[in-house]
C-alpha cells in the first residue's frame, strides 16, 4: 500500500510537526510526501518560528513539490497587482486542485490529505474517491497504534510546549 498512497499535508499539520521537532514523522508509514506548491510557500514565505525548520526540511528531505495552476496564479497576481493578490485558503485551493488530479491522472492511487483547521473539517470539500483526509492528531494516533511513534500525545505536548496553539479539533470525532 506504501508506494500506492501519498501523503499531502496542509500548512497547519507542517506548522505543528515543525514546532515539535518531528517533521521525520510524516515519513514513517512510508508513504511518498507530495507538498503541494502552494502549502509550501504558505510556511515559508513569513519569518516565523517555523519557516527556517521547514525550508530546511523540504530541501534536505528532497520531498516532492506538486506544481499547481492556483499557485502559478497567485504568482502572476502578485507581481502584477500585488495588492489584488489574494492569498486566504489558496492552499486548500491548491490541495484540491491536486487532489483532483490525482482522482483523474493517478485512480489507482490513494492521497491522505493531512490537515489540522477546523474549516477544513466541517467544509464540503469535495473528496475524490481515492483520496482520503485525516486531522493530525489522528495522524498521531494512527502511528502510535502502527507502533511507529511512542505516544502521540507527547507530540502535541512537545508542540504546545513550543508556541503552538494546537487543534482541539477531534477528527473523526471521538
Amino acid at each position: 500500500m506504501a508506494a500506492n498512497t501519498a501523503l499531502l499535508p496542509d500548512a497547519g499539520p507542517l506548522i505543528t510537526l515543525a514546532y515539535a521537532d518531528a517533521l521525520d514523522l510524516l515519513f514513517k508509514p512510508g508513504w511518498p510526501i507530495v507538498l503541494v506548491d502552494m502549502v509550501l510557500h504558505e510556511v515559508t514565505r513569513n519569518q516565523t518560528p517555523t519557516s527556517e525548520k521547514l525550508v530546511q526540511w523540504a530541501a534536505a528531505s528532497r520531498v516532492s513539490v506538486r506544481a499547481t495552476r492556483t499557485f502559478r496564479n497567485y504568482q502572476q497576481r502578485s507581481l502584477t497587482d500585488p495588492a489584488a493578490a489574494r492569498s486566504a485558503n489558496l492552499g486548500e485551493l491548491a490541495i484540491q486542485e491536486a487532489m483532483n488530479d490525482f482522482a483523474l491522472d493517478q485512480p489507482q492511487r490513494t492521497a491522505v490529505f493531512l490537515f489540522e483547521d477546523h474549516k477544513i473539517a466541517r467544509a464540503s470539500f469535495l473528496l475524490p474517491g481515492n483520496c482520503r483526509k485525516i486531522s493530525t492528531r489522528a495522524y498521531l494516533l494512527f502511528l502510535e497504534q502502527q507502533g511507529w511513534l511512542a505516544s502521540a500525545a507527547e507530540i502535541e505536548r512537545r508542540a504546545i510546549q513550543a508556541g503552538r496553539n494546537f487543534s482541539r479539533l477531534r477528527f473523526p470525532s471521538e
